[in-house]
Formats: structure tokens, C-alpha cells, sequence
């Protein structure tokens, strides 16, 4: 669940144009699972929340599949 802790300070050190990248998003489809009580899954949508939340993200979500199933990233640029 350090993804939402991540964003926090990740946009505390970030100027205009800088990237957040976050890895592990996906998690094979669990993150829109709105019962989850996977903590990992429940941090990933905390941070979704955060990122579709705040005016001065512009953000997207990509999903890999590879060896470990489905997952992916979420690519932000700071305005």
C-alpha cells in the first residue's frame, strides 16, 4: 500500500513537466475489483483516486502481459 505515499511525495519534490511512473497496477484485474481486501490491490485504487483527484496530473494507465500475468504501469506528467 506505498503507491498513494509514493504519489504524495513524489508530487512534493516534482516540478512542472517532471514524469511519475508507478509500476504494478493492474494486478491481473484486481484493481477494479471494489471489494478487495487485498491491501495491494486497495493501495493501487488509493493512488488512482489521488491521481484522477489532483488537477495537476495528466496520467495513463498501460497494461503489460508477460510470464507474471497481467499487471501494468500508470505513466503522470506534473502540469
Amino acid at each position: 500500500m506505498n503507491n498513494p505515499a509514493y504519489l504524495r511525495w513524489a508530487l512534493k519534490l516534482a516540478k512542472s513537466g517532471a514524469l511519475i511512473i508507478a509500476d504494478n497496477v493492474v494486478r491481473n484485474g484486481e484493481v477494479t475489483n471494489e471489494n478487495s481486501e487485498d491491501e495491494r490491490v486497495r493501495g493501487v485504487q488509493e493512488f488512482i483516486d489521488l491521481v484522477k483527484a489532483n488537477p495537476r496530473i495528466e496520467a495513463t494507465a498501460i497494461q503489460t502481459v508477460g510470464v507474471k500475468g497481467y499487471d501494468g504501469f500508470v505513466l503522470a506528467v506534473v502540469n
